[in-house]
């Protein structure tokens, strides 16, 4: 399918070597369909690194994706130059006049912070409450996902006693549901977080529908009214070497990190680690763009 981007990110040179059909603005202005609008709220520190993996995950559906990239105005990103977030990136106040198809609101490294105490809380919480009317369905990330799920269902997160850091297999709750459709019984994500949601909070609240948990990471994927809000607590984005980049930089820091698990071939961090969740991932966000944002969404936005 063809992602449209500008023509000069730098995440579309990468992709088109991948072999992925990234459509420039020059060429999709000459196309006589409405792209899907996406909206993608990037909370993370180095934010070329998840344009990449989001535009990757997005690129496999047949239908045209406009992506807009949104940074917070009340925070000052210190990974990423300001050169690339001036030129690909614009503010909420830039943005909330207009309507997507889909939103998408990643994960942070903020997790042990109290939400309330996070700097762009209260602009972030505008965002949300924004998405109710402007967005046909919002997709939420990791921390993103636990701070939805605290805002709009009052869900608060726990301190876990040790990083949940691995890759985790995970059960299909409810086939019925488009959202996991084609996923096989059995399917494996990462997760990388010091905090989570109790399930029985998650699976108590009649507001949620529960479609993937994990005996030893929780609840990985639930959703809200009929798939307008989509909460997903690991990251199915993330490539190959996302965790082992992760785990030499927690060592660097001197950090109680362990081994991720079930990622390396005998778990030895020399070798190459294996990629196990490509193929859900892909389902999973092709599925998000079908039945959630391209077939309930109106052609005129």
């Amino acid at each position: 399918m063809p992602i449209k981007t500008r023509n000069d990110l730098p995440a579309k040179g990468i992709l088109e070597n991948e072999n992925i059909f990234v459509m420039d603005e020059n060429r999709a202005i000459h196309q006589d369909i409405r792209p899907l609008q996406i909206c993608i709220l990037n909370l993370m520190p180095v934010k070329q690194d998840t344009e990449l993996q989001l535009l990757r995950a997005l690129s496999n559906t047949p239908l045209q994706v406009d992506v807009t990239f949104m940074k917070m105005n009340s925070h000052r990103s210190l990974n990423t130059p300001i050169n690339h977030l001036n030129k690909f990136y614009q503010t909420f106040d830039e943005l909330k006049h207009n309507r997507y198809d889909g939103l998408i609101i990643t994960g942070a490294p903020v997790e042990q912070i109290p939400f309330s105490e996070v700097d762009y809380w209260e602009e972030l919480c505008e965002i949300m409450e924004w998405s109710k009317q402007n967005v046909t369905s919002a997709l939420h990330i990791c921390w993103g996902a636990q701070a939805a799920l605290y805002y709009h269902f009052g869900l608060d997160k726990e301190l876990l006693p040790a990083k949940l850091f691995g890759v985790f297999e995970h059960q299909v709750m409810n086939r019925k549901i488009p959202l996991v459709r084609g996923f096989d019984d059995c399917f494996l994500i990462p997760h990388s977080r010091h905090t989570t949601i109790a399930p029985e909070a998650i699976h108590a609240c009649s507001g949620l529908t529960v479609l993937a948990e994990s005996e030893e990471a929780g609840v990985l994927l639930c959703m809200a009214g009929e798939g307008k809000q989509i909460f997903i607590m690991g990251h199915p984005e993330y490539d190959r070497m996302t965790l082992h980049n992760e785990y030499l930089r927690d060592r660097e820091k001197g950090l109680p990190v362990e081994v991720p698990k079930n990622y390396y071939p005998q778990d030895d961090p020399s070798q190459r680690p294996r990629l196990q969740w490509r193929a859900h991932s892909n389902n999973l966000y092709a599925n998000w763009l079908n039945y959630y944002v391209y077939q309930v969404t109106t052609y005129e936005l």
